[in-house]
């Protein structure tokens, strides 16, 4: 046995990579280089930045239930919510406030994870720039707020199986307040 012919072995594979790298295609594992930002990478589905609120319909129908579930769970601690209040007293089931620090995000998609209203998700936008990273990289629910339109065009597959899903437990909440309902007879 010679010494040193695993180190051999290790540097045939090396060179034999970065050779035939040339050879192949961008998508086959060859060399590549994105002109940014003239061109852009094809994003993947499962590519995930800073979060975002979906909405069905307009805007004031927010998924968001200002549980505050992602906001304990959140590792920075980068989300902030408020519950709006009716006018009676009572809790209105929606964010009054809801805020996310870009500055703070880590990315980690962890807010989307433990949503159980389908309501936060990961967006693929990544140029978030501020002048003032203390301020202006706080956004409001406003500039959270995307429509599900949008989310079906950025992630297809995890948006149809969410809407299959939200479309289930309707029917299924359907279903159970007819069962509740006296029967309609005739009245005598």
């Amino acid at each position: 046995m010679i010494f040193g012919t695993g180190i051999l072995k290790g540097l045939f594979v090396t060179l034999k990579n970065f050779v035939t790298s040339y050879f192949r295609k961008p998508d086959n594992g060859g060399i590549f280089t994105v002109q940014y930002p003239e061109e852009r990478d094809k994003a993947i589905e499962a590519f995930r930045n800073f979060p975002f609120l979906a909405y069905d319909g307009t805007p004031d129908k927010v998924r968001c239930v200002a549980c505050g579930i992602c906001e304990r769970e959140c590792p920075p601690k980068c989300i902030h919510i408020v519950m709006e209040i009716d006018p009676l007293g009572k809790p209105a089931r929606r964010p009054s406030v809801f805020e996310i620090d870009h500055g703070l995000c880590m990315n980690c998609g962890m807010c989307e994870d433990v949503c159980p209203f389908d309501s936060i998700y990961m967006d693929h936008a990544f140029e978030v720039t501020a002048a003032d990273r203390g301020k202006e990289l706080v956004r409001p629910k406003e500039a959270l707020l995307k429509s599900n339109d949008y989310f079906l065009k950025i992630r297809p597959g995890t948006a149809t199986l969410v809407d299959q899903k939200r479309r289930a437990a309707e029917e299924k909440k359907k279903l159970s307040r007819a069962a509740t309902l006296p029967p309609q007879g005739p009245v005598s």
